[in-house]
């Protein structure tokens, strides 16, 4: 197992980073406990949750991932785990009825609440890796930081990260971290996909030049990849099925996912992967590690059967072959003929 350290932080985790989104609603305790115990069986030394977990989201479920996490991390040595979580912020009404607590502000007031609910489901003293799930657009990032750093220095958590981002988002914190003497954030947690290369056009570059770690979740595309959308089928209990119904922020997010463009896509990386003897999940995952400023890419699964195929992404090092057949899809996105 080859393991990457994240940042510039002492924490070095496996390439494969296990989510736990679905834990509690797609997944139940006994089988959220299956995948847990054999992605760590495999090596993989790197879990994420957030407060706000499971997905999709229920009022009276928030918390729930966090507590099957900690109910089995209880029965594992705690130093042999890196372990990631995340406390909400501005949503953008993302999560519908509103997080317990009424947390919709990354402030020193919820970010200590948020730090105290999540160590005590999660049953440790300390997270390695503590985030903001989403920016904010309205409590200065100053009073942020500070909130965080403050954790660090109370042996709470080890280093701090941020999720769905911007270039500019995350180099303005860490330069105001820099100039206040804060911990700056390590890794930034962003959607990216073959079916969603938007963190090429700035972040990547970011990243590169600070030394900050992606954690690219949902390099399936919400799915998509596998090719269970595909001919404008609707599987039960599917992500999108759900968000059919679900408000309109969900239902925008599954058009964006799912559409004839990315279906057509799907299809093309799916003969890719059969020429190359690998199923698509595999591709797409093995491509989200492939790069440079990758640290660790999040998969999830509702069944531990579902790991095979993004636990053997680790044994698979793409060639200049596949890497260009890959790009020629992703031109055709951006640039279609006709």
């Amino acid at each position: 197992m080859e393991y990457r350290y994240i940042g510039r932080s002492g924490l070095r985790v496996s390439p494969i980073c296990l989510g736990t989104m679905t834990f509690g609603t797609q997944a139940d305790k006994k089988e959220a406990f299956a995948i847990m115990d054999k992605a760590y069986e495999a090596g993989i030394n790197f879990f994420d949750t957030a407060e706000i977990y499971p997905v999709p989201p229920q009022a009276e479920l928030v918390g729930l991932t966090e507590t099957i996490v900690g109910e089995w991390l209880a029965t594992k040595p705690r130093d042999s785990l890196i372990l990631a979580t995340k406390v909400a912020g501005a949503s953008s009404g993302w999560f519908v009825p509103p997080v317990r607590h009424g947390l919709t502000a990354i402030d020193r007031h919820h970010i200590k609440r948020g730090i105290e609910g999540s160590l005590k489901r999660l049953k440790t003293d300390y997270i390695d890796l503590y985030q903001v799930h989403w920016p904010d657009t309205v409590v200065p990032i100053e009073e942020s930081l500070e909130a965080l750093d403050a954790l660090v220095r109370e042996g709470k958590v080890r280093y701090l990260g941020t999720s769905n981002d911007t270039a500019y988002g995350l180099t303005k914190a860490n330069v105001t971290a820099k100039f206040s003497g804060f911990k700056r954030f390590e890794s930034i947690q962003n959607n990216f996909s073959l079916l969603n290369q938007r963190f090429l056009d700035e972040l990547a570059g970011v990243c590169r030049g600070e030394k900050v770690s992606l954690l690219p979740y949902s390099p399936l595309a919400g799915g998509v990849l596998t090719g269970k959308y595909n001919g404008g089928f609707f599987p039960p209990n599917a992500r999108f099925t759900q968000y059919q119904s679900a408000g309109v922020r969900q239902q925008q997010m599954a058009s964006r996912f799912l559409n004839p463009g990315t279906l057509q896509s799907t299809e093309r990386y799916q003969a890719i992967a059969a020429k190359h003897g690998m199923s698509v999940t595999t591709l797409a995952t093995a491509w989200s590690m492939d790069h440079d400023f990758v640290a660790s890419t999040i998969i999830g699964a509702t069944k531990a059967a579902q790991l095979d195929d993004t636990l053997a992404a680790l044994k698979v090092r793409l060639n200049d072959e596949i890497r260009s057949e890959c790009r020629a899809v992703h031109r055709d996105i951006l640039y279609p003929m006709g």
